[in-house]
């Protein structure tokens, strides 16, 4: 099978590359880029010397020669390609937002400041996140070619996170005064923190060595981008489990790392999951009803996810760390209530290059195909 990659030469693109040069399905790559266009691959990255080698091409001439095409791209720049490849009948992946709300222009408008060139397309597009849609993907490749709005890297840790609690009701309810006769669930507060990689290839000030060394900064807060994307999931996750939508608070932070994405989320627990415990004056007692409705819990979410490759769940006293997923598709999950008994505290950490973008999207590759999912992933992570 030939893959071929529009914009390869991006972090993402550039880590996509080296996914695929090792996938056993995959004989041969194409690449291209409009910034390196007539160069080729190994000189702008030399560690792929002797093993993924080539010019970088038109993106036209890498839709003609290929099986698969991913595109790594800014936003509002994929759908044209797309509708080469629907023509061409290959299954299209796309790493930027523009599939990623299906045809909500509306939502796309709002945070994103574009409008779609190709609506048509946006119907017939699958959010790829495996442990959401795999069935609906499969489904729809056994008819024709299907176009995958990659997730993002934060709306992935997030949603993986809290699936397994939304879908099993442990999510506390709140009236909202507002609007009379209704309940939502939460608010599910998402504080998460990735490494400069993130922020792309282009250089920026806000990601300039001496500007975010020895330091951690929130940013884009209240207004970041990923924010309706986690909010659609949610819903979706909600809507399948008979659940009401919950409310979500999401504050991202810049650490002074290359990889990885942490997120600490807090989710209220309903009235049937909290543990009342017991008081010394104002402080709370350890106690033993909560290290019991933690362990259930945690059972639970193994339950949930047990046949999903890429999902730990972390034993008890292991709190996920980026470190521990480094390079790898992986998700580590811990779970934890807070001392008050009303809160159930998730930690989860992807690699926000691989799980978070070139990772799923080979994840994402493989089920259309029929692919052994794991192909191509199976690497052990990198502690150090």
């Amino acid at each position: 099978m030939v893959a071929g990659i529009i914009g390869a030469t991006g972090y993402a693109g550039a880590e996509l590359v080296r996914l695929l040069s090792g996938h056993p399905e995959v004989d041969s790559l194409v690449l291209s880029s409009v910034s390196y266009e007539g160069e080729r691959i190994e000189n702008i990255y030399p560690n792929f010397i002797g093993k993924a080698e080539g010019p970088l091409l038109k993106a036209g001439e890498v839709i003609s020669a290929s099986d698969v095409v991913f595109a790594a791209l800014p936003h509002a720049v994929g759908e044209p390609y797309a509708a080469s490849c629907m023509e061409r009948k290959i299954h299209f992946i796309d790493f930027s937002a523009d599939f990623r709300f299906g045809d909500d222009e509306q939502t796309y408008n709002a945070w994103y400041g574009k409008s779609f060139k190709f609506p048509e397309l946006h119907k017939k597009s699958i959010y790829g996140l495996p442990e959401l849609n795999r069935q609906k993907m499969k489904e729809a490749a056994a008819k024709g070619p299907v176009i995958i709005g990659n997730p993002g890297c934060y709306p992935t840790c997030a949603s993986l996170g809290i699936m397994p609690a939304l879908v099993k009701g442990l999510t506390g309810r709140v009236f909202n005064p507002y609007r009379r006769h209704t309940e939502r669930c939460g608010p599910i507060i998402i504080d998460a923190a990735s490494g400069a990689s993130g922020g792309g290839r282009e250089p920026s000030r806000s990601f300039h060595y001496s500007e975010c060394a020895d330091s951690v900064s929130p940013y884009k807060v209240a207004s970041h981008r990923h924010t309706p994307e986690i909010a659609r999931n949610l819903d979706v996750m909600a809507a399948a489990a008979n659940e009401p939508s919950p409310q979500i608070i999401f504050t991202p932070h810049l650490v002074p790392m290359i990889r990885g994405i942490l997120s600490t989320i807090y989710i209220p627990l309903s009235e049937k999951w909290r543990v009342t415990g017991e008081y010394s004056g104002k402080v709370r007692l350890p106690s033993e009803e909560i290290e019991a409705k933690t362990g259930e819990i945690r059972e639970m979410y193994i339950d949930f996810y047990k046949n999903e490759p890429f999902i730990h769940i972390l034993p008890k006293e292991v709190t996920a760390s980026t470190n521990r997923v480094r390079c790898s598709n992986y998700c580590d999950i811990s779970v934890h209530i807070d001392i008050n008994g009303a809160a159930l505290i998730i930690v989860a950490a992807i690699d926000n290059m691989v799980k978070g973008a070139a990772g799923q999207a080979v994840q994402n590759m493989n089920i259309l195909f029929g692919f052994n999912e794991t192909a191509g992933l199976e690497a052990i992570p990198m502690l150090f």
